[in-house]
């Protein structure tokens, strides 16, 4: 445990040589001063997570708050768009490494978002050096040379930069305030706007951010108060801010309206988390049977609950002047396989020509490798920046059609890739990395808390596979194990040196346990 020089800070993470540069003595005490004036509301809202959690399991149903009607009714649009951000037609998203975000910004993209969440495994290090990186980026002074020689520098064009910082669950343990630890979001975006918001200025763009996990508007208003303290702290003027909200939470969708409210001089509109949106349709209604949910290769964006929520996404952003942006193509380039990768990319083409269809202004991308396939869909259908202005058919979603479950098989097959894939990505996550290529996807945080929360669902309600068996405890085991087995075959070493028997405890536990853990990265910290 190391005292900080900050009164009251504690910081158990080693903080020294190139670290010192970015936690300095004023950093930490503007990263003190958030956490006292917010943590007490950041717990407040969290509990009441659970006791929208308690409602639902008792029978209650989602719908459009009562209680802000005149929000959803009212005559009103969010602070004028920056000129940087006015074509965001294409984002790539990745983890704050070094060479990555190199790669990133020169990638070609309109838009990198640098992701301290679900693409990054939070260690002390990653964290810190990611800062660092950032840092650097924005001064044009960042540089990497890798193992063979290879040198990255930034090109003279880059991309735009946003930051996603963790979410509101999530701590930073590594720092202590008056003896509780910090915030994640709190630190990440504390941190990266103290160091940059000058910088930034000066190169004539600003601190742009994306918000994840919001489960409810008063969150929202939470983080437009952290950034009118923070805008007033540092001496910058109020609106220099701006954030994209991900609508990744099925309670969310039931409040974009007042989510665009409460960010109105702050908000740079809302993005269609697709993967996560999923998770959280299940996770909300993991205790009903009636709302079991098929094997997740058959939930694709034409199912209705999902085209109804881009829908009203669209709708909501475009008549309050803001963007609504598509979600992630994770599909990475296949070499060695002409027919294979054909056939990946036309699944991004159909993808990405939905969503510029359906009036998206932009989407995401996970690889460079599809950038300019993504952009070649959006640039034959959008000629403008965006298409906030176009006028569309109004469209009249209801509750019924946000919450319509998805029809499908539930397969053996649909279970053991569950498994894989989950097991895969957590023992990568454990192991320091955040981003990682399975099976010709770029998968995140996202893909694992799909796979385990659908299992678990099946196990609580004693699905039925099209074999006619049931999915119980003992058969999710079994093909753990039979997954073990056959990636210890195929990886050899590589399995023997990782964390996969503790990846496999704690994936199994989360799978078949009596309790439902809320997020696997709140169970898997304690391990990293």
């Amino acid at each position: 445990m190391k005292m900080s020089d900050v009164q009251g800070v504690e910081i158990p993470g080693q903080v020294d040589g190139v670290f010192d540069s970015i936690l300095t003595l004023e950093a930490t005490a503007f990263l003190a001063a958030l956490s006292r004036e917010f943590e007490g509301r950041r717990q407040e809202l969290l509990k009441a997570r659970q006791a929208v959690q308690k409602a639902l399991d008792d029978g209650a149903k989602l719908d459009f708050p009562s209680e802000t009607a005149h929000i959803r009714a009212g005559d009103w649009k969010v602070a004028p768009i920056p000129s940087d951000l006015q074509d965001r037609r294409v984002e790539i998203t990745g983890p704050p490494e070094r060479k990555m975000v190199i790669n990133a910004l020169n990638s070609g993209a309109n838009v990198f978002m640098c992701d301290f969440e679900d693409s990054n495994s939070p260690t002390w290090s990653n964290n810190l050096n990611g800062q660092i990186n950032l840092r650097d980026a924005v001064r044009r002074e960042i540089e990497f040379t890798n193992e063979k020689g290879k040198h990255y520098t930034l090109n003279d064009q880059t991309a735009v930069l946003m930051v996603r910082p963790r979410g509101w669950h999530l701590d930073e343990k590594h720092v202590l305030v008056d003896g509780v630890p910090i915030s994640g979001a709190l630190f990440d975006f504390g941190l990266y706007l103290f160091h940059n918001h000058e910088a930034l200025k000066e190169r004539g763009t600003g601190p742009y951010f994306y918000l994840p996990k919001l489960e409810h508007y008063r969150e929202a208003r939470l983080w437009n108060d952290v950034f009118v303290f923070a805008q007033d702290a540092l001496g910058i003027p109020q609106g220099t801010i701006r954030a994209t909200v991900l609508i990744e939470t099925i309670t969310a969708a039931f409040q974009m309206d007042e989510i665009l409210f409460e960010l109105k001089d702050h908000s740079s509109g809302l993005n269609c988390g697709r993967w996560d949106y999923i998770f959280s349709y299940i996770k909300k209604h993991r205790n009903h049977p009636e709302f079991l949910v098929p094997n997740r290769a058959q939930v694709g964006m034409t199912c209705h609950f999902l085209n109804s929520y881009v829908k009203l996404l669209i709708e909501i952003c475009h008549k309050r002047g803001i963007h609504a942006m598509g979600g992630m193509a994770a599909q990475i380039p296949i070499k060695g396989d002409p027919e294979a990768n054909e056939q990946a990319m036309e699944k991004v083409r159909q993808d990405k020509r939905r969503e510029v269809t359906a009036g998206h202004d932009g989407t995401w991308v996970a690889h460079p490798g599809l950038i300019a396939l993504a952009k070649h869909e959006f640039d034959e259908r959008m000629p403008g920046a965006n298409q906030i202005d176009v006028v569309k058919e109004a469209v009249a979603i209801t509750a019924d059609d946000l919450l319509q479950v998805p029809q499908g098989t539930i397969t053996y097959e649909g279970l053991k890739i569950n498994v894989d894939v989950g097991l895969q990505y957590l023992e990568a996550w454990l192991g320091g990395n955040g981003c990682v290529p399975i099976y010709n996807l770029m998968e995140d945080a996202a893909t694992a808390e799909i796979s385990r929360t659908q299992i678990w669902q099946w196990v609580r309600h004693k699905a039925t596979l099209d074999d006619s068996r049931t999915v119980t405890p003992d058969l999710v085991r079994e093909t753990l194990e039979e997954v073990q087995s056959e990636l210890s075959e195929r990886l050899g070493e590589r399995y023997s040196q990782g964390c996969f028997d503790l990846a496999a405890k704690l994936f199994l536990e989360m799978m078949t346990g009596e309790d439902f853990p809320e997020f696997l990265t709140l169970i898997a910290y304690d391990y990293i």
